[in-house]
């Protein structure tokens, strides 16, 4: 089968910094189904895996998005069959998505919502779950409750962003204050359902106040540690922090005087430890699903780049790079 990887870390400016090749069929174990590929799409989580982790042995495939069809189920699988339309983020301690055929523990896959192509329903599962992980598991916030606290989610026109934000107004009472720096990253928080936005060049404390808001959840989705200060400052006591990125360091002492809480979201949290709780993300990938399916949720997808193969693949690469993807960029199969 055809696969794309790399056999060396790197820039993606490098000549081979991916690389088509031939592949072998994955062996499945007996949870797994095996995909055939129809769309993926580019995360940062690609980015960092390709320009910092030296494959072990041999061509390393990635990717961390995907949908397609099943082609074939192993000994255990319960909840799908040959035929069946999926959509899913993997498991970041197995071969990727980058590849024709796909190997993926079943109870970590979702039904792939009827209403989008393969290429855009391949743009929601990595964020969906880690925006829902987040609201839900690490903020602790309830369907339906909410009203009266505000959440600030600084870097709003993101993928994550992008969705969490819908998340947030679609199934909870909460004020929704997104940070956006752009003209047309402004309009995109909006159009996803942000209630205020705020400019993350200029002090996020200053335009707090202005609002008359006092945030008693922030989601961090980039430069934790450059905003770190402002969210100590302008945050509720007993707030709650969540984050996603990877910040050197932090001065969370900081937030003893608030009596604040602080939690990581890593969505391969569960498939890397092999949780009791995996299914939960097959749940969860059902309901956003129907959410799209019924209207709830719009696509965050704002880019097809084509057809799949080393060069698409690359130039999503240096898009993702760019730092001003907005929502997300997709590719279709091989």
């Amino acid at each position: 089968m055809k696969a794309i990887g790399y056999n060396q870390a790197g820039q993606i400016t490098a000549l081979e910094a991916l690389i088509e090749f031939e592949a072998e069929t994955p062996e499945l174990r007996s949870h797994d189904l095996l995909v055939e590929i129809r769309g993926i799409s580019v995360n940062p989580v690609d980015v960092k895996v390709r320009s910092k982790v030296t494959p072990d042995n041999g061509t390393k495939v990635i990717g961390y998005d995907a949908a397609g069809v099943v082609q074939q189920v192993g000994s255990d699988v319960s909840k799908f069959q040959v035929g069946d339309e999926v959509f899913y983020a993997g498991d970041i301690t197995r071969p990727g998505t980058n590849s024709q055929l796909h190997a993926v523990d079943e109870r970590i896959v979702g039904k792939k919502p009827k209403s989008l192509s393969f290429a855009e329903a391949a743009g929601f599962p990595l964020t969906s779950i880690t925006a829902w992980e987040l609201l839900f598991d690490s903020l602790r916030i309830k369907e339906g409750e909410g009203k009266g606290d505000s959440l600030l989610i600084i870097g709003g026109a993101g993928g994550v962003g992008s969705i969490l934000i819908q998340l947030a107004k679609k199934l909870t009472e909460l004020t929704v204050i997104a940070t956006a720096s752009r003209p047309e990253t402004v309009e995109w928080v909006q159009k996803m359902g942000a209630d205020h936005v705020i400019n993350h060049r200029k002090s996020l404390v200053a335009q707090i106040k202005d609002l008359e808001l006092e945030p008693r959840y922030v989601a961090s989705l980039n430069a934790t540690a450059q905003h770190f200060p402002a969210i100590i400052e302008l945050i509720k006591p007993r707030g709650h922090v969540a984050l996603i990125d990877d910040p050197g360091t932090l001065d969370i002492m900081s937030g003893k005087p608030k009596a604040l809480s602080f939690s990581w979201e890593f969505m391969f949290a569960r498939s890397m430890h092999q949780t009791d709780d995996m299914e939960k993300q097959h749940q969860l990938l059902n309901r956003v699903s129907e959410l799209i399916d019924d209207g709830t949720l719009i696509s965050t997808v704002t880019n097809n780049l084509g057809k799949v193969s080393a060069e698409t693949l690359k130039a999503a690469h240096v898009q993702q790079e760019s730092g001003r993807v907005i929502g997300k960029n997709v590719l279709g199969g091989f």
